[in-house]
């Protein structure tokens, strides 16, 4: 049964890319094992609420099971789950349900100053041995530059992510005619209607995001998209994490887990929950820098393959502390 002795949290910024932010919970039980958890980009509020009440949360409380907390936080969340896995050395993907031992991966690729310039990109990772990649479109930048990489890659398996930017089917029908196998959030969060009016008219399957069972049932209900995209650090838990993927599933979707930013405790959660049977569609945890990671080995695909770690107890993977604590801007103890 964990008891937790001592919590601690971190803010730390991260040293490359857009310098965002990760809040880190660490746990150590009575016998000096460490369960770690990781949200990206966390309210500013967050460190100080969790500063307040971390202790309170958990310092000397007996539970059986992650489950048996109060929902506080995903990073707590995942600490718990961590710990809870080390203690019992097991893998948190079997821990929740997964039965893989690799993952395919998608990479993605950002808008670009050409077409040409965008091909010559997608052959670099094609020659790196990716068989399937993600385009970011916008409105402006969508037809031409996929026409380009589909002439340039006729059996190349093309997925396109529209980050909600679209607010008109009209291009997104057109992408329909270049072989797209997803389109991933081509509206707003929550427009459940333009979705559905979008994924009858084209044979692509329409992707969402969701922070909710609840938000997921809208989109059932209305049979609005054919894929759950599926972002682990979103949920409160990763058990309702766990419930999205098992709706998704029953309802005959597939499902692509995402999460690629981060120090690299994210990243391993989603690894974990990708590893669940109804998890069909390339992962996606290969967004760079790989240098803002404080785990060891890094997480990330090789070859287009990301491995599961089942032979490592927990998230799977050693966090460097003195990294840690180099780039930490607040840390408090409980």
């Amino acid at each position: 049964m964990p008891r937790v002795r001592e919590a601690e949290v971190y803010r730390i910024v991260l040293p490359f890319g857009r310098r965002s932010e990760s809040l880190l919970v660490k746990l150590t039980d009575y016998a000096g094992m460490t369960g770690w958890g990781e949200a990206l980009a966390p309210h500013p509020k967050t460190f100080s609420r969790l500063e307040e009440t971390l202790g309170a949360l958990l310092i000397g409380v007996d539970w059986e099971h992650p489950d048996a907390l109060p929902a506080s936080d995903p990073a707590v969340d995942m600490a718990c789950w961590d710990l809870w896995t080390r203690m019992r050395g097991v893998p948190l993907a079997h821990a929740i349900g997964g039965d893989r031992t690799s993952l395919m991966a998608t990479v993605r690729l950002t808008p670009d100053t050409s077409a040409e310039n965008l091909v010559a990109r997608v052959n670099q990772q094609v020659c790196a041995g990716y068989g399937h990649v993600t385009l970011d479109v916008r409105p402006g930048w969508d037809v031409e530059p996929v026409r380009a990489v589909r002439q340039a890659y006729p059996a190349l398996t093309l997925a396109v992510d529209g980050g909600g930017s679209y607010t008109d089917d009209g291009q997104l029908v057109a992408l329909d005619s270049y072989g797209i196998e997803v389109i991933e959030r081509p509206f707003a969060a929550g427009d459940v209607y333009r979705h559905a009016s979008l994924q009858d008219q084209v044979s692509a399957a329409v992707a969402v995001e969701v922070r909710s069972t609840a938000e997921l049932d809208d989109y059932l209900t209305l049979r609005a998209a054919r894929v759950l995209l599926l972002r682990p650090t979103a949920f409160p838990s990763l058990t309702e994490a766990r419930r999205a993927h098992d709706r998704a599933a029953a309802a005959g979707w597939d499902i692509q887990c995402a999460g690629g930013q981060g120090a690299g405790l994210a990243r391993a959660a989603t690894v974990a929950v990708a590893s669940l049977p109804g998890c069909t569609l390339p992962c996606d945890v290969t967004q760079p820098p790989r240098a803002n990671q404080i785990v060891t080995p890094i997480v990330g695909a090789n070859a287009g393959v990301v491995a599961v770690p089942l032979t490592q107890p927990g998230l799977g993977h050693t966090i460097d502390e003195a990294r840690v604590h180099r780039l930490a801007k607040d840390h408090a103890r409980a």
